[in-house]
């Protein structure tokens, strides 16, 4: 008699325990634009994309602006492929502005609008299918309060104000998560943005990156699925890489370390192995299955979940992505 398929769940279970799969946990995921603005509407399109194509986790991807909203922020979405929208209205003006942000009620406006669209998803595909939350970290939350081309001059300026308002951001993202985590999500996907040589120096970045985000990490130590996203090229891998995560996801294929090295420096399972533009959006589901079997030799498909290095942009075509879920079967 032969033995039930794994879940999703007990293929990542054995992927993070660096065991032999049945075959490679594949995960992509995506923005929905206008969906993203209700929780049941959000909640019907990630349904529609899992059971379209069945990955091993959902990652849900509201708006960057659902955890801001309630101090003021305004956006929109303006036709951007990726799905991102356009911020047109920021909460902090001037520096003494970051000491009034309030400790927002993460069962109240856009924060609790998310738990309704958590708790929909959960209901429909726990515990078989893991879920992931999207947390944006305290800077990156910081950036969209103020616009990215000022957070740099406040940082530099005015640091003692700026960490008031991270100090503010992180006990509210804290509360957020716990509140998550009563509706027994799986995990979070935590994005950092700012863990670039582009944009910090690395003592910038251990002061008001990293040291907010290991407070907002501990919030989510006691889930067994966590991933954290490092955003951009020229990284700081490895002052990511010690952070209490189960999985990391970087775009490998657009700057270093590659999948290869990072497993050397990285003790947890690493995700990535396709580019988004170039291979899922505008190549074929034959170089898409090339790339992947090209992951797969770089991992010894091990400790390795196939993915892109970051959202997939919402005009990929369903055959390049049908192809990134049956390269692994």
């Amino acid at each position: 008699m032969m033995n039930p398929p794994l879940t999703h769940r007990q293929q990542l279970e054995r992927c993070l325990a660096g065991e032999k799969t049945s075959r490679v946990p594949v995960a992509l995921w995506r923005h929905f634009p206008v969906d993203d603005q209700t929780p049941d509407a959000l909640a019907a399109a990630i349904s529609h994309f899992q059971r379209l194509y069945d990955f091993d986790l959902i990652k849900v991807t509201p708006a960057s602006s659902f955890c801001i909203k309630d101090w003021g922020v305004e956006d929109q979405w303006n036709g951007n492929f990726e799905g991102t929208r356009d911020y047109n209205k920021f909460a902090i003006q001037k520096a003494d502005d970051w000491t009034r942000l309030k400790i927002l009620d993460p069962r109240k406006g856009h924060l609790g609008e998310q738990l309704t669209c958590l708790q929909l998803l959960i209901r429909e595909f726990a515990p078989h299918t893991p879920i992931l939350q999207t947390i944006f970290s305290p800077l990156a939350q910081a950036k969209n309060l103020i616009g990215k081309d000022k957070l740099h001059l406040h940082l530099r300026q005015y640091p003692d104000a700026l960490h008031a308002g991270l100090k503010r951001i992180a006990e509210s993202t804290l509360r957020f998560i716990e509140e998550a985590k009563r509706l027994q999500i799986t995990g979070i996907f935590f994005a950092t943005q700012h863990a670039t040589y582009n944009l910090l120096s690395e003592d910038e970045f251990l002061t008001f990156g990293k040291a907010y985000d290991l407070q907002v990490l501990q919030a989510a130590q006691d889930l067994w699925l966590n991933m954290a996203h490092i955003h951009g090229e020229d990284i700081m891998f490895d002052l990511v890489a010690d952070y209490p995560v189960q999985i990391l996801n970087w775009h490998d294929r657009h700057t270093p370390p590659s999948l290869a090295e990072a497993q050397k420096r990285f003790p947890g399972v690493v995700c990535g192995g396709l580019q988004r533009w170039e291979t899922l959006t505008i190549g074929n589901p034959t170089t898409v299955t090339t790339e992947a079997r090209q992951a797969i030799r770089q991992t010894g498909g091990r400790r390795f979940i196939l993915g892109t290095g970051c959202v997939l942009p919402i005009i990929a075509p369903h055959a390049n992505i049908q192809a990134a879920r049956q390269s692994m079967e």
